[in-house]
């Protein structure tokens, strides 16, 4: 994984650690939080590392509060963990 990749999975997974349970984040949070001056540039690569932790079950991505498949998602989207994170071996 790139650096940048690495930096954007890291900072969702940190903020999603200091949100309440069931509580999402937006993916340009992330973005905002590796790049603040460039923060745009790196949405891209911030939806694209979210769809990788989803395919890893490790996240869910959502619209309107429903889970949406990334390969089919389009416009804004949110970020959390899986109901049943706690069950699962992480």
């Amino acid at each position: 994984m790139a650096d940048t990749d690495q930096a954007l999975a890291d900072a969702i997974v940190d903020l999603l650690d200091h949100r309440a349970t069931g509580k999402t984040i937006c993916p340009s949070e992330a973005a905002r939080r590796v790049a603040p001056d460039a923060w745009r540039d790196l949405m891209p690569d911030a939806r694209r590392v979210a769809s990788g932790m989803v395919d890893d079950r490790r996240i869910e991505m959502t619209q309107r509060g429903e889970v949406v498949d990334p390969a089919t998602a389009r416009g804004p989207v949110r970020l959390r963990y899986p109901a049943d994170r706690d069950e699962r071996d992480d």
